[in-house]
């Protein structure tokens, strides 16, 4: 993180508690919120995700058919049924519509090669394409 970013968030942090001070008082709730606030923007994942070494497939369909491709399986969206993924690793995410929303998506099913990977059910579909790349 750069020293530029670092000050911005701490001018925001300082801000932040110099408003609550003149408030009328700093009481522990408030301050543990400030804290995690000021943490979620201080860590806040700015770098673009690297889809190198990935092949994209979309068909247009009513709802796109959306395909993330690695060396060691697939993500794919809800048109996928993971019993069809027969000795091939895949992890399905649904209700999206771009390449980008399936890696803020969860994880809805994986197939047993996937989970041999150590994909599960729940993370994300950055998560999963990692280990499938």
């Amino acid at each position: 993180m750069g020293l530029a970013k670092i000050a911005v968030i701490s001018g925001r942090f300082l801000n932040l508690m110099v408003a609550v001070v003149m408030e009328g008082g700093l009481d522990v709730k408030r301050l543990l919120l400030l804290i995690l606030l000021a943490s979620m923007s201080a860590f806040a994942n700015d770098t673009p995700f690297d889809w190198s070494g990935l092949e994209r497939s979309k068909i247009s369909l009513e709802a796109p058919l959306l395909i993330v491709k690695g060396s060691l399986g697939f993500l794919g969206c809800g048109y996928i049924n993971t019993d069809s993924c027969i000795d091939e690793a895949c992890a399905i995410v649904s209700g999206v519509n771009t390449h980008d929303d399936m890696l803020k998506a969860s994880v809805k099913a994986v197939s047993k090669d996937a989970t041999k990977l150590g994909i599960k059910i729940g993370m994300t579909g950055a998560e999963a394409m990692e280990l499938l790349r």
